[in-house]
């Protein structure tokens, strides 16, 4: 049973950087494919930015592209997310995602991590 487990929200002004991380305690996620997705209040949970973890491949939602980096650290058995020149739309509850990297939904979710970005 996947585990996901997010770390790393906080408080930042406009223009400053958090990086998000996401693990799956006891596990790898070798042949997952591992996504970030956010939802702000009020509005629909969102795609963010998804890795696939053997293959390294990568993929953003438009509004996030050259901001936003995801990547995975093997030593560490994490999946990161580096979130720069923050603006205040970018506030939501970030979430971590897993899924069978062949499957078409996740199916393993953690329980979020808030990011507050002030103008």
């Amino acid at each position: 049973q996947v585990r996901l487990a997010e770390s790393g929200g906080g408080l930042v002004q406009a223009g400053g950087s958090l990086r998000l991380s996401c693990t799956d305690s006891g596990r790898t996620f070798r042949s997952y494919a591992v996504g970030w997705f956010r939802q702000a209040p009020g509005k629909e949970r969102e795609f963010v930015a998804s890795i696939v973890w053997s293959t390294g491949s990568t993929d953003y939602a438009d509004g996030v592209k050259g901001r936003f980096t995801i990547s995975r650290d093997n030593t560490k058995k994490m999946v990161s997310l580096q979130l720069n020149n923050l603006a205040p739309e970018d506030t939501a509850v970030y979430y971590c995602a897993a899924k069978v990297a062949s499957s078409a939904s996740f199916a393993s979710w953690g329980q979020g991590t808030q990011v507050t970005v002030s103008s």
